[in-house]
């Protein structure tokens, strides 16, 4: 099983890193990142990069392909080279998934019209744009898309993919051996959840 990672300049580290640690993890799957030529890509804080191994002419049909998402989705939407290959990489493609704001680059690709689909909360009203149903949760399965909400989320979509790729004992081997058991020290984590006022701090960060 072949997943494929593209990279874009600030993207969100944990986006692509969440997922590909699960997938690494398991058994008969291998991850690239791939970029529209191999090289270091820098992440939105301006202080990570990760290194695309394989430019996307590389790698045209994947089995899995995860879409990450970060404050340079909006200036990726214009990047027709990463549009046009994720649009072909799912025509082909087992699942094509998103984390965060990644769901944006599936809508520019054409792939939600119809479909309920997530991303992050601040974003939530962009997908109609690209004639999606935006929903609230976690991790949505819509036939062989699968989109998550931000950025931790993308831990549960790839264990949730996992379990499909290969089976629920494997997905739960890997969430023990990453010892994913998360106990956050506070309940703001959601807008639902969050003390009044925090969420125009929140979004004050990703200027």
């Amino acid at each position: 099983m072949h997943v494929a990672i593209p990279l874009y300049p600030r993207f969100t580290a944990l986006d692509a890193v969440g997922p590909y640690t699960v997938m690494a993890f398991a058994p008969g799957h291998t991850v690239t990142f791939v970029a529209a030529e191999p090289g270091p890509v820098t992440d939105d804080r301006g202080s990570l990069t990760l290194q695309a191994t394989a430019s996307y002419a590389d790698l045209p049909h994947p089995d899995v392909v995860i879409v990450p998402g970060g404050v340079g989705t909006f200036d990726a939407l214009a990047d027709q080279a990463l549009v046009d290959w994720i649009a072909g990489a799912h025509a082909h493609a087992r699942w094509t998934t998103s984390v965060c704001s990644g769901s944006l680059l599936l809508g520019a690709a054409g792939l939600l019209g119809g479909r309920k689909a997530t991303t992050h909360w601040a974003l939530l009203d962009f997908l109609a744009r690209y004639g999606a149903e935006a929903v609230s949760e976690r991790v949505v399965t819509e036939g062989k898309i699968v989109t998550a909400a931000g950025v931790s989320a993308g831990i549960d979509m790839a264990l949730t993919l996992l379990a499909q790729t290969s089976d629920v004992e494997t997905a739960q081997a890997v969430q023990l051996v990453i010892e994913y058991d998360p106990r956050p020290p506070f309940d703001a984590g959601s807008p639902k959840t969050a003390p009044e006022g925090l969420a125009e701090r929140a979004l004050a960060l990703l200027g």
